[in-house]
């Protein structure tokens, strides 16, 4: 089974994804909320592919079987924290990383980008936060 990365960004309060160099031609989807950008995603690459095949273009054999799996990759902090929207909040993440919340709300709405070392503490909140709710039993 082959990969198909799919990078993720931010861009004017939509999610925008891009298709990996292994898929053949160019795939942009854009959606308002990160489930719905997955659900696109697949839909975009069976359309692009069923296309390439009717016009005869070369498509890789896994490619037109389906005999693939996405592996998401979401490449700035605004698309990481808007796609816990539902999940959690910026509230809490602010306390699992003790990042301020007015600035993460700006890291998540794309104003402010940040340092490497700020997004490491953001990735770590946020398994913190995963890791707390896993030891929740009943």
């Amino acid at each position: 089974m082959q990969k198909v990365r799919v990078e993720v960004e931010w861009s004017s309060k939509n999610f925008a994804a891009t298709l990996g160099g292994n898929v053949p031609g160019c795939v942009l989807v854009t959606a308002k909320t990160y489930s719905k950008l997955q659900k696109e995603v697949r839909e975009a690459l069976e359309f692009h592919v069923q296309g390439m095949l009717e016009d005869g273009d070369d498509v890789p054999q896994w490619l037109a079987d389906g005999d693939y799996e996405f592996k998401w990759c979401l490449m700035d902090a605004a698309a990481l924290l808007q796609s816990l929207e539902g999940m959690t909040t910026i509230a809490a993440i602010a306390r699992a990383t003790g990042i301020n919340e007015r600035l993460l709300s700006h890291y998540a709405n794309g104003i402010k980008r940040p340092s490497a070392k700020q997004r490491q503490k953001i990735l770590d909140g946020i398994h913190l936060i995963g890791r707390t709710l896993t030891h929740i039993g009943g």
